[in-house]
């Protein structure tokens, strides 16, 4: 007789080291059973091409995980030039190939044209949805959509070699949410003149999480105990300003009201709010205004 497992009951974020060859999905599905949690999310896919930095939202910690996907990322990236592909990665069929004549000044001054406020064109292998379904299934079928520019930020690209050998070109990237590493790749190389995809990507960071604790798989598996690995459930919004409450404030905000506060912001601004100690949530702040945005349920 099969005796269904209790799921438990399980808050905070877990910095995993996502594997390649991984899709983000078979990711999170093992570590929520690693960790037996009942409710479990991931926050910004990465191709099974890619490795690192993928934070998994336990249970409350959910609630918050669109901050997650909202802020700036950090990549590793190599570049194999004279070569493009249909997926703009090493996981997609070659269409063109060329010679590859360029200097580290060319590459250097190709660079300059993806820092800043740029437009990017998604790629159609990307998750973004269309009538219902992600892009890449139409890919799949030969099926292009119009796809129109969206607005990113590239803080910093920088240049960290290029071996004239083997044409593998590393850069790091420091950029907004929505950015696709694959097309700048693509950009850059069509730039060139001679093509590029990513043969190799690695996710650094997310917000700022720090990278010493990722975790791997295999580091997961071999833990006997594992909760204390997991980031607080606050951590996702660790870059907004704190406002602490008291009791009575906090039972207001509960309740779902809207309170009087001494502080004082022009603007409307997304802050943590605090029951003395306790994290309640997120909430907006106008004027002298506090306003419930998302809560948290009681945690033990």
């Amino acid at each position: 007789m099969n005796i269904k497992k209790t799921r438990r009951d399980l808050h905070g974020v877990l910095l995993l080291d996502k594997p390649q060859g991984m899709t983000s999905n078979d990711a999170l599905q093992k570590v929520k059973w690693l960790f037996n949690a009942k409710k479990a999310g991931h926050t910004g896919a990465l191709d099974p091409l890619a490795t690192g930095m993928l934070p998994i939202c336990f249970g409350e910690a959910t609630k918050f995980s669109q901050y997650l996907l909202d802020s700036d990322k950090r990549y590793q990236v190599i570049a194999k030039l004279g070569e493009r592909t249909d997926t703009s990665d090493a996981d997609g069929k070659i269409i063109s190939t060329k010679d590859v004549i360029i200097t580290e000044s060319d590459i250097q001054q190709a660079l300059t044209h993806f820092r800043g406020d740029i437009l990017q064109v998604p790629t159609m292998f990307s998750a973004l949805k269309y009538q219902g379904k992600p892009l890449y299934e139409y890919a799949r079928q030969g099926i292009v959509i119009e796809r129109e520019a969206r607005p990113i930020t590239v803080y910093a690209n920088q240049f960290l070699g290029f071996n004239a050998t083997n044409n593998h070109l590393s850069l790091e990237i420091h950029c907004s949410k929505g950015t696709y590493i694959r097309t700048i790749i693509d950009d850059l190389g069509e730039l060139l003149g001679c093509g590029a995809h990513v043969i190799y990507l690695r996710r650094l960071q997310v917000a700022n999480y720090p990278i010493k604790n990722m975790l791997t798989l295999d580091e997961l598996q071999t833990m006997s105990e594992r909760d204390h690995v997991l980031m607080p459930v606050d951590s996702p919004l660790q870059d907004y300003s704190k406002i602490t409450l008291t009791q009575a404030q906090g039972n207001n905000i509960l309740l779902g009201r809207t309170i009087e506060i001494e502080t004082f912001t022009p603007n409307d601004t997304l802050v943590r709010i605090y029951q003395g100690e306790q994290f309640i949530g997120a909430g907006i702040q106008f004027g002298h205004q506090l306003s419930p945005k998302r809560l948290i349920s009681t945690i033990a």
